[in-house]
């Protein structure tokens, strides 16, 4: 007799970023979920480094918080320390990061889930799944458990048949202390899945009572702290520091030492691992010129001792590890928590699956995370929200929502994920969106939130928040269109600002339009004055508006590509098109089209291996 007896609308396997978003969309969406994860102290777990956001991820979390999820929310009440980067260069490459209290950013999530009547828990490990007619309709379980379900994601990270090396040792596992998952990369295979291993790494945790920080480089964050979420509902009044440490000489030939001994150097591990976030032993092969690497520092929350040693991930062996760190300068005497080590994992080609993360081969079975090749807490978790979301309105015969590449960082992700597939594993950079000016940190909300609000994922306050910023920004651009600055009013401010001086009437818009003049600098103009009288500061209002007015020109443009492309993403290619009946198609466009099957020309037109003549004899043939 089974424990039971509900035929769930969505199972979640895993409990990982991907995992949380994904079960919590499903009951928001008024579904009745299950959590099956093999730990249950785990759930939300920040496995590597202990931080969110940063360069595109931080866009990424301001678009799942857009459009609902909770990661922004949970990012804003547990941070502890706060950067907007890249600030010296435009907007659109603002990127906001944060330091997160570890401990604290898992419990929240967990106390966020159990406050949801929808979500159910189970702690078990998944084995299969139950299919008929290529259709899923439950999970099977370790515990010899049949459990119903009307679709499945599956979102299992590092874990699936995962494998952990130090140095010569190696051993099963799908993060440190924590055992593999077995049995259901088999089945997958068995099901017709095509299957891949990938690699990462994480470094070594130290003893922060052992540190001698007077030998450190402090490094605060931003004096002004943003957030993630915005509902700004929490926000941090103190922050705490993390340092800066660099490695030596000394060091990399203590390294090198251990390298007869490494995995990587030694043949044992054949996956590919991320080349933005090479190992210490990697760093100082290919970059044999440099004396020194930068080492960040970072504390892993509040209260807790434990530090985590970014920029130092390796696989070498521990006491190699430890008499290195110990080289360099304020970490002479350091005790280890753990040593740092490499993980190879399965992961099965995105390229199997389709825009709305359900797979081809099986109706109702999604993936999201790692197990689609992507790395990164921020990746992981939209996919989650998005096969959420799309599991969810499938039950209810509803079109998925699939956002295209100028509407989100999501879209571009996914789209990079299903038209290009990955051969290692995938992080999301601002140099991979076409239409970065537009996809900004700042205006997620007015891009997506309608989105939710139309799905029933947004809160009354949130699409408060968003209609009071609209009213304010409409106001705003409808005034200083009509008025203008007097010289004798202005030049002051202008002479100040190396900006050269008016001699008449300039209208304030085109004043603001300087490179060097901001809405702070004229706070003390009639009109502004007038202005927050009457409407007060909305800063994230303000902030986007001067963003706006500064980059009319290049916004304009980037909207009328983005339209461009458009057009091709709506003409649609028919369900198993026969390209290779297309002879006037390259041969290599059409084995790559018949193996891609795109499902617009948009889409055909970013396969590697497509040209554009391929694409106009596509046209041709569809009458277009």
């Amino acid at each position: 007799m089974s424990v039971f007896k509900t035929n769930y609308d969505l199972i979640v396997v895993g409990g990982g970023h991907a995992g949380c978003e994904a079960v919590l969309a499903g009951a928001n969406l008024g579904r009745k979920c299950l959590l099956v994860t093999m730990n249950m102290q785990t759930i939300a777990q920040m496995s590597c480094n202990p931080a969110m956001g940063g360069i595109a991820k931080g866009q990424i979390i301001r678009e799942i918080d857009a459009l609902g999820g909770g990661s922004g929310i949970i990012t804003d009440k547990t941070m502890i320390q706060f950067k907007m980067l890249n600030k010296s260069k435009g907007p659109a490459m603002w990127s906001p990061r944060s330091q997160n209290d570890r401990m604290r950013f898992a419990e929240e999530w967990r106390l966020l889930l159990e406050k949801n009547h929808n979500i159910d828990f189970w702690q078990d490990m998944v084995v299969g799944l139950v299919v008929k007619n290529k259709i899923v309709t439950g999970v099977k379980t370790m515990l010899g458990i049949e459990i119903k379900g009307k679709s499945v994601v599956l979102t299992n990270g590092t874990f699936l048949n995962g494998k952990i090396h130090i140095g010569e040792k190696n051993f099963k596992g799908g993060r440190s202390g924590e055992r593999s998952s077995i049995g259901l990369s088999g089945f997958l295979q068995s099901s017709g899945f095509e299957l891949g291993r990938m690699k990462t790494g994480t470094p070594p945790r130290i003893d922060g009572r052992t540190i001698n920080y007077k030998l450190l480089e402090e490094d605060h964050g931003d004096s002004k702290v943003k957030n993630f979420s915005f509902l700004n509902e929490h926000s941090i009044k103190k922050q705490k520091p993390c340092f800066i440490a660099h490695t030596n000489k000394k060091v990399h030939k203590i390294l090198a030492e251990g390298f007869e001994k490494s995995p990587m150097f030694q043949g044992r591990i054949i996956a590919k691992g991320p080349r933005y976030c090479p190992s210490i032993e990697d760093k100082i092969t290919r970059f044999k010129e440099k004396e020194r690497h930068q080492i960040f520092i970072e504390p892993e929350g509040w209260n807790t001792c434990e530090i985590y040693v970014n920029g130092f991930s390796t696989s070498l062996p521990e006491e190699t590890q430890h008499k290195a760190l110990r080289a360099i300068p304020g970490l002479e005497n350091v005790k280890m928590f753990r040593p740092g080590y490499a993980i190879e994992y399965d992961y099965f080609p995105p390229t199997q699956l389709k825009h709305s993360l359900e797979t081809k081969l099986i109706k109702n079975l999604y993936f999201a995370g790692q197990i689609n090749g992507t790395t990164g807490y921020e990746e992981a978790a939209c996919q989650g929200l998005m096969a959420g979301i799309n599991a969810a309105l499938s039950l209810e015969k509803k079109d998925p929502i699939v956002f295209r590449r100028n509407e989100s960082y999501i879209g571009v992700l996914i789209d990079d994920l299903i038209t290009k597939g990955t051969e290692e594993p995938y992080r999301m950079f601002t140099s991979r969106a076409e239409f970065r000016i537009i996809l900004r940190q700042d205006n997620a909300d007015i891009r997506l939130t309608p989105t939710a609000q139309s799905l029933g994922l947004a809160t009354n306050q949130r699409i408060k928040n968003l209609k009071e910023k609209l009213e304010y920004i409409t106001k705003l651009k409808k005034l200083i269109k009509n008025e203008s600055f007097e010289p004798q009013e202005i030049n002051k401010v202008l002479k100040k600002n190396k900006e050269s001086e008016i001699s008449q009437k300039t209208k304030i818009e085109k004043i603001l339009s300087r490179p060097q003049i901001q809405i702070k600098k004229l706070e003390k103009t009639k009109f502004f004055r007038s202005f927050f009288e009457k409407h007060g500061k909305n800063k994230e209002a303000l902030e986007q508006f001067e963003i706006n007015t500064k980059y009319k020109g290049y916004i304009e443009k980037e909207k009328i590509n983005a339209e461009k492309l458009s057009r091709l993403e709506n003409i649609k290619l028919p369900l198993n098109f026969k390209f290779d009946k297309l002879l006037s198609i390259s041969s290599e466009g059409r084995q790559k089209l018949k193996e891609k099957q795109p499902r617009t020309i948009g889409q055909a037109s970013r396969i590697s291996g497509v040209s554009p003549s391929d694409i106009n004899v596509l046209l041709v043939h569809l009458g277009r």
